[in-house]
């Protein structure tokens, strides 16, 4: 991806993405290692903050043209340092990447904006269509591939983040997730937005963690936490902003009595969720999250993520929007029933969406390609999330 890029650009890389996702091992995977300074490190912050000059210095005369800032974003001043080093050096010397755990895209709003100097990629936990196929796709979408049903299930269970995947151990997993969190908590909440109520958005994170995939109640959640209702939406944003979790809002063009405002709430890390069905959803959310951030980021279009429900409960939990017209729709299911969902074929007709899935948890591996049905149609999860990034 990223020596893609550099080939054929000269604006800046941003990598963003939750902690411990592998950005920096993504970075590190170049065929010439890049200068790595990290803003946690002392003797690297001490450079960064002397300015562009004192890290050309430090660099020298390597050949190596590609250097990477990890975790910049905690510098108050980093924007302007990185417009310094673009507009001086960058373009005649050198390939920047940019990595860190806090959204960078979110920091572009003002007069002194990065905009025009970089180009955004979103790093997103493993997912069954990058354990499926080893190389990126030309296409958005790809050929379905199978992968061993013990993959699927220590996928489902342990989370896509690589060190708990790849070793796969229930011990290991424990550990690992209660420092991830409260090294987010502990360190990146007030390191990069200076909360003073830690606790409190603590607290909120688990209350989320409990209702993945409802509406926020932003009232009932301000009474929960006895907190005003404006700071439990800031507190959200936060952390969306840290990937903690992301909204999904309702698609309502086209359809009558649709929901207009409510938000739903899902984990960026689904193996944090309890419940066995609402995971199975969450599972979904993420990879079509991911899909549609790397879509967009790709340059294939504008592509957005919603969910479809009406004031008299119909409903359907998720619809993907290609170029700002609705694109394909889709239900989640645990396991497989008699009767296909009748909310798709009342969506499909409502929205116009080309395609309408009912996506089954349990089903065994179909070599479908699922985009050749312009009907409502049962595929079985490993055969469509195969077929995404």
């Amino acid at each position: 991806m990223l020596i893609d890029h550099f080939n054929q650009n000269t604006q800046m890389a941003f990598v963003g993405g939750p902690r411990q996702v592998g950005k920096t091992t993504l970075c590190m995977s170049f065929t010439e290692r890049p200068h790595y300074f990290n803003w946690d490190n002392e003797d690297h912050r001490e450079l960064i903050v002397k300015g562009p000059s004192t890290v050309v210095d430090a660099v020298g005369a390597s050949t190596n043209r590609t250097i990477a800032f990890d975790e910049l974003h905690k510098y108050p001043e980093w924007k302007n340092f990185l417009k310094g080093f673009y507009d001086t050096f960058a373009q005649k010397r050198f390939n920047i990447i940019v990595t860190g755990s806090s959204r960078l895209d979110v920091y572009r709003k003002g007069a002194d904006s990065l905009m025009g100097r970089y180009f955004m990629y979103r790093m997103h936990p493993l997912s069954v269509g990058e354990i499926a196929n080893t190389g990126l796709s030309e296409k958005e979408i790809g050929s379905p591939q199978d992968i061993p049903k013990k993959k699927f299930d220590v996928l489902m269970k342990y989370g896509g983040f690589p060190e708990p995947y790849l070793k796969s151990n229930t011990r290991f997993y424990n550990r690992w997730k209660s420092t991830r969190l409260k090294l987010l908590f502990r360190e990146d909440l007030r390191e990069t937005t200076r909360l003073l109520e830690i606790g409190q958005v603590e607290v909120l994170s688990e209350l989320l963690r409990h209702q993945v995939g409802q509406l926020i109640n932003y009232a009932s959640l301000a009474r929960k936490i006895r907190a005003s209702e404006e700071s439990i939406r800031r507190w959200v944003f936060v952390l969306e902003s840290l990937y903690y979790c992301f909204q999904i809002r309702p698609w309502t063009k086209n359809v009558s009595r649709s929901i207009l405002k409510n938000p739903k709430i899902y984990l960026t890390d689904w193996s944090l969720v309890d419940d066995i069905g609402t995971k199975h959803e969450n599972f979904v959310a993420c990879h079509l999250q991911k899909a549609v951030n790397w879509w967009q980021d790709a340059g294939y279009g504008t592509y957005g993520l919603y969910y479809l429900r009406t004031k008299d409960k119909r409903e359907v939990d998720f619809l993907v929007e290609r170029n700002r017209r609705p694109w394909f729709i889709l239900e989640v299911k645990s396991s497989s029933s008699k009767r296909l969902s009748r909310s798709l074929e009342y969506f499909q007709t409502r929205t116009g969406a080309p395609y309408a899935f009912e996506v089954v948890m349990d089903g065994p591996f179909k070599p479908l390609n699922c985009f050749e049905y312009d009907y409502p149609v049962r595929i079985p999860a490993v055969t469509f999330l195969s077929q995404l990034i």
